[in-house]
């Protein structure tokens, strides 16, 4: 189940980067544009965040496991569709529509795991699953390199076709339903909207959502700005950038499967807490590499230090924030895949710029991502004091 849910995570990522490589071909072979191009990623982003916010509260009132196969089913399709349209018109649109349906794996995975368990064993859980997850984003432009050796942009979308076909098999196999008929929620489409309020009216939930949701920013803002940095400034052949992705990919596996261990000795809020200040530490390490013109192995040592942070971010902001509304873990876990992915989106943009090949946006830009991460924790963790005085004065 643990492995069937990672990969769940992890897909939806994969669908909108695995094609980046193949973005000039595209173009070339729709007779379109770049810039149509370039919108077709940018509806796929567009329909992960929001199918989100629509699949996690039918979650709540309909269970987790039909919404998810309904969302894998309309993945297979719509990128069996992808790979045999002649339209970018009609491209555009179905990149839309697969990451809606790549968002249901996403959102319900959270809500699954929240569902099944609470505290230190769900952080456990949440660390494997974001060593999976955290892989995808960075992985799936050296996934999708490597398809284009042997085939066209097409094979790309068979490929996922593919991988939707086995997470179904898997969901089947491992993933059973984990709300039961008598705690599901009967609210309507009113009653979501009051549902979204409660969860944006609390500051300590917001808080955490915000706190791992500007850890991943940078990351999102890495990987946009790296190859512009690494490639184009320092003139990295493909294959020694291929080898870096890869190994702030292992850095974010490595602290991801570290903080399992420090959960025996630590609480998720610890975790949390060094996971936001590694990320503020490399950044500001970044910043101030890059302005005093220190040279490339520097740099590499700063990126690898603020995205291996995601590993310790992103587990423990996302078991936080989902215990405080378990009663509503799919509105909750929308939500937080909502922030994350839109922030993801602003900082991408950011980062392009000035000259890109200095690298300086990406440098400010993650800069004031981490500095928001760590305003928004002391938010939450103040918040969470807060109520725990009120609790227990109210006991007593």
């Amino acid at each position: 189940m643990l492995v069937t849910l990672g990969a769940l995570s992890a897909f939806g990522p994969l669908c909108m980067d695995m094609y980046l490589p193949s973005l000039p071909e595209l173009s070339v072979s729709l007779s379109s544009t770049a810039g149509a191009a370039q919108l077709s990623l940018s509806a796929c982003i567009v329909g992960l965040g929001v199918g989100q916010l629509v699949v996690g509260p039918f979650s709540d009132r309909l269970g987790r496991r039909g919404p998810l196969l309904v969302g894998l089913t309309l993945f297979i399709l719509t990128s069996a569709l992808c790979a045999v349209t002649t339209s970018m018109t009609l491209l555009i649109v179905l990149r839309l529509l697969q990451g809606a349906a790549g968002a249901a794996g996403i959102v319900l995975c959270r809500a699954i795991v929240a569902d099944r368990f609470a505290g230190k064993a769900a952080a456990s859980y949440f660390s494997t699953i974001a060593a999976i997850n955290g892989l995808a984003p960075i992985m799936a432009p050296v996934f999708g390199a490597q398809i284009l050796r042997v085939g066209t942009w097409r094979t790309v979308f068979w490929v996922l076709t593919a991988v939707g076909v086995v997470l179904v098999v898997l969901t089947l196999l491992f993933v059973r339903e984990s709300l039961p008929p008598e705690k599901r929620s009967s609210a309507g489409i009113s009653g979501t909207a009051r549902v979204f309020g409660q969860l944006l009216a609390d500051r300590a939930f917001l808080g955490y959502v915000i706190a791992g949701a500007m850890v991943s920013a940078a990351m999102f803002g890495y990987i946009s700005a790296s190859p512009f940095l690494l490639q184009d400034g320092f003139h990295l052949s493909p294959q020694v950038f291929s080898f870096c992705f890869a190994a702030n990919a292992f850095g974010i596996v490595a602290m991801s499967t570290l903080s399992r261990y420090l959960l025996l000795r630590h609480s998720s809020v610890a975790l949390l807490k060094w996971g936001v200040g590694q990320c503020l530490f490399g950044t500001a390490m970044l910043t101030t590499v890059l302005l005093s013109g220190m040279g490339l192995a520097p740099i590499l040592v700063s990126l690898f230090v603020m995205v291996s942070s995601a590993g310790f971010a992103l587990p423990h902001s996302s078991v936080l924030a989902m215990d405080l509304h378990r009663n509503i873990a799919g509105a909750a876990s929308a939500l937080f895949g909502a922030f994350q992915f839109a922030l993801g989106a602003v900082t991408s943009r950011l980062v392009g710029f000035g000259d890109r090949t200095a690298g300086t946006a990406l440098a400010f830009t993650a800069l004031g991502a981490a500095l928001i991460a760590v305003a928004a924790l002391w938010m939450a963790v103040r918040s969470t004091s807060r109520a725990g005085v009120v609790r227990t004065r109210a006991s007593a």
